[in-house]
């Protein structure tokens, strides 16, 4: 460990989702100098499929694309006493970390590797609810009591201290299960500088360089608003953060990578996936309304000033349990009349299913061709319904299955001219839902456990939070009859970022200007911005103002309702609803378009 304001820890990321690309392990160790190697690997959406895996191979249930990753880069980061900190153990930490030691051995190598539990919470779950733990749905009310299917996982969202303490027992791999996403960066941070659990400033400040890092290149220009502006995006490198021990950092990336590293780039990210500014942690709560970035040099951002509150008393669980199957087909329409002919498409379907009105939802979108004189292939416009049970019942099952896409087929030869579907009839697919709740931090274990014992970490004692504060301004135009305006996208002064929160959306939006978010701040209301996106228009949504980012936080609640499993959307997980509301077209003042 070090205390000196002079050392620098350099955090790398080479994982920002199970499937990201396998090659970034090895680059971030071989491109350049780093100490702490992170991964995440884990969604709300990714415990469902390693759930599944764990039903057909109990020795599975986490990232098995880890130990591939593993092995290109071992031997390297031994020698270099790189250490390396992931959330792979997914549903199976000890399995995952049984299979890395396999990897060492294999290689002739001799490293030592924790891993971290207690975040399952399943085996207790009826003993905690007996206890008096509700497990409230976050966003609905109701108590976990009163659903009728079966939990299949119940993992807590552990802190950063297992973590430190491994590292402090000499680890040099630690495998974690469902701990958030920034306590991959802030337990190798409290390890090394020492900090104590109640230096909040320095933990905060950890929790941001977290977020920034988790998401791997969407910190250097990935699903970046203004992508035609960066350079080298068919590789982007992925991000580091070099950290002092005042909790202040830079983020970066190796040299003669692609992308780009700028304020741009970072506040994208710290918009992605929040909801309030008081960004709670188990270890700590941090203000991003706190946080201040300053372009430091070429592809260097310096993040400084984040303040740090205790974190709050209680601890999010992520819940899953089976919501029944789901289905469905795509008709091709070309040439004239395409309203007509899906039209006649989707009264057929429906007719010849025996009714819509037998399935729990459904979602027809037809999404038209722009071109459709250039060639054929441009021509085609795209009718997709998509049908879901609410119970995983046979007879429900059946509804969705063969029979519902076999019915689209046999209209091959009896319906619209130029009828084609994209695919070949296809099979049910079992869906699962998202349940957000919370637990007391007190009732969860947290546990170390290395070279065959279970070392228990402490809590850090909460304190209760203040009251959410949603700012919505009143219905006023910035303009007035002596501002001139110009009909034109929202995007061309702004960009944003967008994705899931459960049933929930998030919308970040920001701008590059003092000028253009004094604007933004009076025109973007919670009100206008239900008129620009219809599909919000009866939803609650929360505004929450980030000046120090020139930027706005909207929660769009209930936008994907059981989430992003459950959904029937094309857009399931609302990664394009930023850009669709920069396209829409607002009069924006035309000073601030020069």
């Amino acid at each position: 460990m070090s205390d000196t304001t002079t050392d620098v820890l350099r955090i790398a990321n080479c994982s920002g989702f199970y499937g990201d690309r396998m090659s970034a392990a090895r680059e971030m160790v071989e491109d350049g100098p780093i100490d702490v190697l992170t991964g995440d690997y884990l969604a709300e959406l990714t415990l469902m499929i390693l759930h599944r895996d764990q039903q057909a191979d109990p020795s599975s249930g986490y990232a098995k694309t880890f130990p591939l990753q593993l092995r290109q880069i071992a031997a390297t980061c031994l020698e270099r006493g790189i250490r390396i900190v992931v959330n792979a153990g997914g549903l199976n930490p000890a399995g995952c970390a049984d299979a890395c030691r396999a990897v060492y051995q294999q290689l002739g190598l001799e490293a030592r590797v924790a891993h971290i539990e207690g975040d399952d919470l399943l085996p207790r779950l009826a003993d905690l609810q007996t206890a008096g733990e509700r497990f409230n749905h976050l966003d609905q009310g109701a108590p976990l009591s009163t659903l009728e299917a079966p939990v299949l996982s119940a993992n807590a969202y552990l802190g950063s201290w297992g973590i430190a303490k491994a590292l402090e027992l000499g680890a040099d791999l630690v495998i974690c299960p469902r701990v958030t996403d920034a306590s991959l960066a802030v337990g190798p941070a409290a390890w090394r500088f020492g900090w104590q659990r109640d230096d909040w400033d320095q933990l905060a400040s950890a929790v941001v360089a977290g977020h920034i890092l988790e998401c791997g290149p969407q910190a250097t220009g990935g699903n970046y608003s203004h992508f035609r502006h960066v350079e080298g995006l068919e590789r982007p490198g992925f991000p580091i953060v070099e950290m002092i021990a005042d909790g202040s950092f830079t983020v970066t990336k190796h040299p003669n990578t692609g992308g780009e590293v700028s304020i741009g780039t970072v506040t994208a990210q710290l918009l992605y996936e929040i909801a309030a500014p008081r960004y709670e942690n188990p270890d700590v709560t941090a203000c991003f309304d706190s946080i201040r970035l300053t372009q430091s040099g070429p592809d260097r951002v310096h993040v400084a000033s984040v303040q740090g509150t205790p974190p709050p008393t209680t601890t999010k669980v992520c819940l899953n349990y089976p919501g029944g199957f789901k289905n469905s087909i795509t008709f091709l329409l070309t040439g004239l009349d395409i309203d007509a002919k899906a039209k006649l498409a989707e009264e057929t379907l429906w007719a010849n299913l025996g009714g819509r009105e037998q399935f729990a939802e459904t979602h027809v979108s037809l999404h038209r061709a722009v071109d459709t004189a250039s060639s054929i292939d441009s021509s085609f416009s795209f009718l997709t319904v998509s049908v879901k049970t609410a119970s995983s019942k046979d007879s429900d099952r059946k509804k969705v299955g063969r029979r519902f896409s076999s019915v689209a087929v046999e209209m091959a030869l009896a319906n619209y001219p130029g009828f084609n579907l994209t695919a070949p009839p296809g099979k049910e697919r079992p869906f699962g839902v998202y349940w957000p709740a919370l637990v007391a931090t007190e009732a969860i274990t947290h546990q170390v456990v290395f070279e065959g014992r279970a070392i228990e970490i402490p809590h850090t004692p909460g304190a209760e939070p203040p009251s959410a504060f949603s700012e919505a301004t009143e219905e006023r135009l910035f303009n007035d009859n002596k501002t001139a305006t110009e009909l034109t996208p929202l995007g061309r002064i702004c960009g944003a970022r967008s994705g899931d929160k459960g049933g929930n959306a998030n919308l970040g939006v920001w701008t590059e200007t003092d000028a253009a978010f004094e604007w933004l701040s009076t025109f973007l209301t919670t009100g206008r911005l239900r008129e620009l996106i219809p599909e919000a228009r009866d939803l609650a949504v929360d505004r929450y103002p980030l000046p120090n980012l020139r930027a706005l936080n909207f929660v769009l609640r209930g936008f994907l309702g059981d989430g992003v499993a459950a959904s029937l959307a094309t857009d399931a997980q609302a990664k394009g609803l930023g850009e669709f509301l920069r396209a829409r077209e607002v009069p924006i003042p035309v000073n601030l378009l020069k």
